[in-house]
């Protein structure tokens, strides 16, 4: 019974999407490096931004507005995993060694829910549990869908099972893609709500700490989202040299080609959770300008130092990123997904390296901030904890009556 309600959410949430009746349609009269792109201008990134503080003030408004995604969300999310669902599936096929640890370990006749799953590679792992997972893009879970695994849409900070539902959650690369704290506390709770008591809960996140520090001069970093807040009214952050300087824009920077196997491997510890690792790229070059050497100048230098300072600062501390993903021109499809995100500005093109590239939102948890959160949530204990391959990582068990 439950398995033919489960199909029935899947099928039809699946066969109303829009997205596949073109899902796997590819024009042969036109190729992608014809297709128009609607300009990026500044006032588009000033949107961003906007965006971004927006969901931060309507969480603060209403405590439903938890269950709201926030646009940012939306577009550079959910739009960008339903745009490039089969080439990132086809890129995600290593099993990280500690979640098969976990998943084996687990006693036979478990029930496991995957919140998150994409391309459902952990699903079926363990072949003595029952997997059931489920993810916010359509088109990721009809890949699911079509290797029979049981899945369905649905939303991590609202999970459609009752309470005790499993014996067992895992989100694995998830929590960072969601826009506010309130939004990833609340994925947490509802992993733990969905677990019997006694059940484990494993989670893992992008960390702010890279093992390959040259990865974040690769990504573009969000402008800092609360100023105010940070540093509090009439700061030199709010001078127009700060507002001017390059980092705090949200122009793209560029990156080389990435080179990505598309063939199935063995599980190797060599492969992290979900980061591909991008060939290295000079960086820019910010100008410095002049001061004269009087008193005023003097004074203004020694202001300017102050900026530069907390620039540096507010780089060490950056948590909010644009991270690229590349999608071979021969792997977009000219006339569905990729045509409409690059015509709606949600894409560019980069003919040089013959890639759609499109950026996803990222908040990269510093360390003990997932572990903050988590301890903040009602009858669930932190029973592991661990750093590896630039993720940082929990295990919760949630507490028996």
């Amino acid at each position: 019974m439950l398995l033919n309600v489960l199909r029935s959410i899947r099928f039809s949430s699946i066969a109303r999407h829009p997205l596949f009746s073109r899902f796997n349609s590819i024009a042969t009269s036109k190729k992608m490096r014809d297709v128009k792109v609607k300009a990026t201008s500044k006032s588009t990134h000033e949107d961003e931004e906007v965006e971004i503080l927006q969901s931060r003030e309507n969480e603060i408004s209403s405590p439903l507005s938890v269950k709201s995604t926030p646009e940012i969300e939306k577009k550079y999310v959910h739009k960008v995993y339903d745009a490039i669902a089969p080439h990132f599936s086809s890129t995600r096929f290593a099993k990280w060694p500690k979640v098969a640890a976990f998943l084996d370990s687990l006693p036979s006749g478990s029930v496991v829910l995957d919140a998150g799953c994409g391309n459902g590679k952990y699903l079926g792992l363990n072949p003595s549990c029952f997997f059931i997972g489920c993810d916010i893009s359509n088109p990721l879970i009809k890949i699911c869908s079509d290797k029979g695994q049981e899945v369905l849409v649905a939303d991590a900070v609202n999970l459609p099972y009752r309470e005790g539902f499993g014996d067992a959650a895992i989100s694995i690369a998830v929590l960072h893609h969601l826009s506010t704290e309130n939004r990833r506390k609340s994925a947490i709770e509802e992993l733990v709500r969905v677990v019997k008591p006694g059940g484990f809960v494993l989670i893992t996140v992008w960390a702010a700490e890279q093992e390959d520090k040259s990865l974040l001069t690769k990504w573009t970093p969000l402008s800092p989202k609360y100023v105010e807040e940070w540093v509090g009214p009439g700061s030199p952050i709010n001078s127009p040299r700060v507002r001017n300087n390059p980092f705090f824009g949200l122009e793209s920077i560029p990156e080389t080609e990435v080179s990505i196997k598309e063939k199935k491997t063995e599980i190797s510890p060599s492969f992290g959770l979900e980061s591909i690792p991008e060939t290295e790229e000079s960086t820019r070059e910010q100008k410095s300008e002049s001061i004269p050497e009087t008193k005023d100048g003097l004074g203004e230098q020694k202001d300017e130092n102050s900026v530069e300072e907390l620039l540096e600062a507010m780089k060490m501390n950056q948590q909010e990123y644009f991270v690229p993903w590349h999608l071979p021109y021969h792997r977009a499809e000219v006339s569905g997904a990729s045509a409409s995100a690059l015509a709606s500005g949600l894409a560019k093109k980069d003919d040089r390296k013959g890639a759609v590239v499109y950026n996803r939102y990222y908040h990269v948890f510093s360390e003990g901030e997932l572990e903050r959160l988590a301890s903040g949530v009602d009858n669930a204990v932190i029973v592991d904890k661990f750093y590896d391959k630039s993720n940082w990582c929990i295990v919760l068990q949630k507490a028996k009556p």
